[in-house]
């Protein structure tokens, strides 16, 4: 790892300073080399082995289609009705913020319905997708490996 941050979107090379089982493992090891003052613009926490997992939320029913649209639609109409009352000179335009909220949870609401009509038996549950590596690398700089193995070997000042 050269002092000057390469470009975007390329992989660290340097030194493997340590190998965790999750991201929080390895930011304390970053977070412990920065309260020792350590130069941390030459570390890089690298993820490898990356999966997509999928969590089975729950079961999609209409009911909770039409709810997730018009909570989304409700937000499109409160973006909406924030630009009519800041562009708006009359005196109700507060009236518009309310009115354009309830018209998108309205549509929201609606698409929410007929998209999953749709697609129902292609897809009759709620998921949260993730992307998960199995394991984190520590890279560093190899000319301050040996630093930060030497503030990693004291003991801890918690």
């Amino acid at each position: 790892m050269s002092s000057r941050p390469a470009p975007f979107p390329t992989l660290p090379k340097g030194d493997v300073l340590g190998t965790y089982d999750t991201y929080d493992e390895a930011q304390a090891v970053v977070d412990r080399l920065a309260r020792a003052e350590f130069p941390v613009k030459q570390v890089a926490i690298v993820g490898s082995d990356l999966r997509t997992v999928e969590r089975v939320t729950g079961k999609m029913t209409y009911g909770r289609a039409a709810l997730a649209g018009a909570a989304s639609g409700l937000w499109f109409g409160l973006f909406l009705g924030l630009l009519l009352f800041i562009f708006s000179p009359s005196q109700n335009a507060i009236l518009y913020v309310g009115a354009a909220m309830l018209i998108g949870a309205g549509f929201g609401m609606l698409f929410g319905i007929v998209s999953y009509a749709l697609n129902r038996r292609r897809r009759d549950f709620t998921s949260i997708h993730q992307v998960i590596a199995a394991k984190y690398e520590i890279m560093i700089d190899p000319s301050l490996t040996t630093k930060a193995q030497d503030v990693l070997a004291q003991p801890r000042q918690d």
